[in-house]
């Protein structure tokens, strides 16, 4: 364990990660399995031309994120793998923090306005052009970048203030609040109350509004007389839809815990999942709705 020593008070200046496993027989098949998910991640996204393209400007920005998250993970990840230095330093760590919930605050507002797009698409296709403009399109990603940069900045100014004693390790394979939460020798009371009114305006809020906005889409397709029409509508609506399942049911997951002793092993699988495959998934599950994809796949599993 390495301290800073000031005055009569001795502070942890790095921590340890313990990572997904200490067996070496298994690190560099995790290596492997790893590399494959973030390069495939980055090449699924550059291969979609759909991504490219203004029409779909929300899911480009989204695909970005997703590329963003993931790189915020994975490479120290790899990095253990590869090493037996599993320390990462203080300011890494918060920089770690800081990037993670900046493109996870960014997901919650960017998801929340996507619902909104596919309201208005279905429920007001004549004002459609006129109230998500590409003007307004742009503004909405600005402003999400903005309040998830004020988050995410708060959320990493206010750790600086705890202090951190020993011991060092963390159970994990990236630092995040919890994780920190667990190892501070002084009071977390702060942190915690502004990580839930964060979850609650974060979190709480994004969802409902996506709720609220996929009620009237589900009303109103529910009036359309065309069974076609119906399965087309849902097809457009059903990407996102699984997307913000799998955003919000890992983020719930994850933090829920909050307060808890110790990190257990199935927080480390959730955070593989909210980190590692989600991003990865949300490319496939995008390009399942282009119809040269769908009918590649199949070929693949029926043979026609």
């Amino acid at each position: 364990m390495e301290l800073r020593v000031s005055g009569n008070d001795s502070f942890v200046t790095q921590f340890v990660l313990l990572g997904l496993t200490d067996s070496p027989a298994l690190q560099p098949m995790l290596f492997v399995i790893f590399l494959l998910a973030y390069v495939a991640t980055i090449g699924a996204i550059l291969m979609e031309p759909k991504l490219h393209t203004p029409m779909y400007f929300f899911l480009g920005n989204l695909s970005l994120l997703d590329v963003g998250c993931i790189t915020v993970t994975v490479p120290t990840m790899l990095r253990q793998f590869l090493s037996n230095d599993r320390s990462i330093p203080y300011g890494a760590c918060l920089s770690q923090i800081f990037f993670f919930h900046l493109l996870a605050g960014a997901d919650c507002f960017l998801l929340t306005v996507m619902a909104y797009d596919r309201y208005l698409a279905i429920c007001q296709p004549l004002t459609y052009s006129t109230r998500m403009s590409p003007g307004i399109q742009k503004a909405s990603v600005g402003m999400s970048c903005v309040f998830s940069f004020t988050h995410s900045l708060t959320q990493t100014v206010v750790p600086c203030l705890l202090k951190f004693c020993g011991p060092n390790v963390i159970n994990h394979f990236y630092c995040d609040l919890p994780q920190l939460f667990q190892l501070s020798c002084s009071s977390i009371q702060l942190n915690e109350q502004l990580l839930f009114i964060a979850a609650a305006f974060m979190g709480v809020a994004p969802f409902f509004l996506i709720t609220v906005s996929y009620t009237h889409v589900v009303a109103a397709v529910l009036r359309i007389h065309s069974a076609e029409g119906r399965k087309k509508a849902f097809s457009t609506c059903s990407s996102h839809l699984t997307v913000v399942s799998i955003f919000y049911g890992t983020g719930v997951f994850n933090y829920m815990r909050l307060g808890s002793v110790e990190t257990s092993d199935k927080d480390k699988s959730i955070g593989i999942f909210n980190t590692v495959i989600s991003p990865m998934l949300n490319p496939l599950i995008y390009s399942l709705r282009n119809p040269d994809v769908k009918s590649a796949l199949k070929r693949m599993f029926i043979g026609k």
